[in-house]
């Protein structure tokens, strides 16, 4: 993973990102690196998502300006992702 810019938290920065990665290996985005094939887990990305929004909604008002756009920012592309998968 790239390395976090200075305004937010590593550790916060490196979780999203995976959770990002995650949900783009659930929704066939991401090959499966044993495989190296795609495939769709609905079950398990609106699991992600879940996860991202409860991130937001618990660290509302608690998050620095770059990480509230990052959080957002990555939980838009999950959610645009899924709604395109679901359909």
């Amino acid at each position: 993973m790239p390395d976090a810019p200075p305004d937010i938290d590593s550790r916060f920065y490196d979780f999203v990102l995976f959770q990002a990665q995650n949900a783009g290996l659930f929704l066939g985005q991401i090959p499966n690196p044993t495989t190296g094939e795609t495939s769709v887990n609905i079950k398990a990305a609106k699991s992600v998502l879940d996860s991202l929004e409860m991130l937001q909604d618990k660290s509302a008002d608690n998050l620095s300006e770059a990480e509230d756009k990052l959080l957002t920012r990555v939980l838009d592309n999950v959610q645009a992702l899924y709604t395109n998968q679901s359909q």
